[in-house]
């Protein structure tokens, strides 16, 4: 695929960065040469392939982060985020009234394509969605929580655009 035909070809996950950047990575599309740079930087594929070692991953992070934060009542994989939501992650908060207590349900939906990801984007996906358990909004305060949880948070987010951006026009790669 030529570069022009890239860029006809908007780079979704990467739209909200410079024109540079998207032309270093169409570029490197165009050469085959995404895909071996992120398995330069990212070998592996991590092991957590079912929801309960999902929810122990996320509880562990969770317990070493947000301690006093409200409870996860549900932890999975989900088949359909991605497709239906145009999403990675799904964070759900539920208030419901049971007699004269209001009673609140966190869940965490990770997307399905993350089972064989390496475990930096599983993480970065992870902690962007404990962050809604504090900070609902993408502001500041969230940015900055999620920066405190991982403190190369940013990096990784655009490395999993770029994985993302690979998976689009080229495929799997591992």
């Amino acid at each position: 695929m030529s570069n022009a035909s890239l860029s006809q070809n908007k780079l979704k996950y990467l739209s909200a960065y410079s024109q540079k950047v998207q032309d270093q990575v169409s570029t490197m599309l165009a050469m085959d040469s995404l895909g071996e740079f992120i398995i330069k930087k990212y070998p592996n594929v991590h092991n957590i392939k079912n929801d309960k070692l999902l929810r122990q991953y996320v509880l562990d992070l969770k317990q070493r982060h947000l301690k006093k934060s409200a409870p996860l009542s549900k932890v999975i994989y989900d088949k359909k985020i991605h497709v239906v939501n145009n999403a990675l992650g799904l964070h759900t908060f539920v208030s419901r009234v049971q007699g004269s207590k209001l009673k609140s349900k966190n869940e965490i939906r990770i997307s399905e394509m993350f089972k064989q990801a390496p475990e930096a984007f599983l993480e970065m996906i992870v902690v962007h969605e404990l962050s809604h358990i504090k900070e609902k909004n993408h502001d500041k305060a969230f940015y900055q929580l999620c920066e405190h949880m991982l403190p190369e948070y940013h990096q990784r987010e655009f490395e999993m655009r770029l994985y993302l951006t690979q998976l689009e026009f080229k495929g799997a790669i591992y």
